[in-house]
């Protein structure tokens, strides 16, 4: 899509409709995504004209070369067309430049599953949600829960939600990876303590403009919802399931009532993962792509490890450790993050 100029033309009037709606104009997040996008795609018209513009010169000057029977007329037009084709790479790399998608200043989609460890596991989940839920919301930056999976306990066997940011992308990127906590669970009578993990999945969110989904690579599905959430989302069939049929990724939504948000939210998904997925095996960095930030959540896959017994949370890759889990638990987590800076 990044050189198609009819697309971006239309896309252009699309946005310029949904800037006139009154759902946008009533909120400030959706206006000023919006806005971001409308202008990002100007520019991008900009550069397909001017490159259209160019290419159009350069066959115009190899048809004179080709039919000029001059030899100085040959020779300016030969060194024209090399200036027209310096000017055309320039455009070309500037364009990709441009419309390639900047990591630091990103909305973020977090992921957060239970690992080993059972209810307890999914209990650990719902501690880290409401850890990075109350960091955003100290912070003043909106949230989202895109996707959810329950437990009858108040924990989650997936959560997956959206913060709204700029600086959310840069501030929690390392977060990604096995998390592990040591504690006695309220369900142990012996006193016992187990270990259980959680994974942390951290995604830039990407938007449409970023990353083009063609609806023939798309199966979409609904059916009822299932567990928790109550009788009317459960009789009806709102619940959507979508498969990327050439990477066969899944992703499903039932949270909402209306079909047609759970749809929007399930999509939102599946681009900001089919995204880093293009994105790192663009750079080849084994280390970063999504599966391995995921990993299988094994004990032994450890990032960071929250050892409640001597209310100590260490980070196994800069070696550093600090106190007062309750407290970082509760959203204080800057002086964790600030050490990756």
């Amino acid at each position: 899509m990044k050189n198609n100029l009819s697309y971006y033309q239309n896309h252009l009037k699309e946005l310029e409709k949904k800037l006139g709606l009154k759902e946008i104009l009533a909120s400030k997040e959706k206006l000023a995504q919006l806005a971001r996008e409308y202008n990002k795609t100007c520019q991008i018209v900009r550069f397909l004209i001017n490159l259209k513009k160019i290419k159009s010169e350069i066959e115009e000057t190899k048809k004179l070369i080709n039919e000029s029977e001059s030899k100085e007329m040959i020779d300016l037009a030969t060194t024209e067309l090399n200036n027209l084709s310096l000017k055309k790479e320039k455009i070309e790399k500037e364009l990709f430049s441009f419309t390639s998608p900047k990591e630091e200043e990103k909305n973020v989609i977090l992921e957060i599953r239970a690992g080993t460890g059972g209810e307890e596991a999914a209990l650990f989940a719902a501690d880290l949600f409401r850890m990075y839920s109350r960091f955003a919301e100290k912070k003043n930056w909106p949230i989202e829960i895109l996707s959810s999976h329950p437990t009858g306990l108040g924990g989650f066997k997936e959560i997956i939600f959206k913060i709204a940011h700029l600086e959310a992308w840069s501030i929690l990127k390392f977060e990604s990876g096995v998390h592990r906590i040591q504690r006695i669970p309220l369900t142990e009578k012996t006193g016992r303590i187990h270990t259980s993990t959680a994974s942390v999945a951290v995604l830039p969110e990407a938007e449409e403009i970023d990353l083009q989904i063609e609806p023939k690579d798309l199966k979409i599905e609904t059916f009822r919802a299932s567990g928790h959430g109550g009788q009317s989302v459960q009789k009806t069939e709102s619940a959507v399931r979508i498969t990327h049929l050439p990477t066969s990724m899944m992703v499903s939504c039932q949270d909402e009532r209306s079909q047609l948000k759970n749809k929007e939210r399930a999509l939102k998904i599946l681009r900001s993962r089919l995204l880093w997925q293009k994105k790192e095996e663009e750079r080849q960095k084994i280390a970063g792509t999504r599966k391995n930030q995921i990993g299988q959540a094994e004990r032994a896959e450890k990032i960071r490890t929250y050892n409640f017994p001597q209310d100590r949370i260490t980070d196994h890759r800069i070696k550093k450790s600090w106190h007062n889990i309750e407290e970082i638990l509760n959203g204080n987590l800057d002086k964790i993050l600030e050490s990756f800076k």
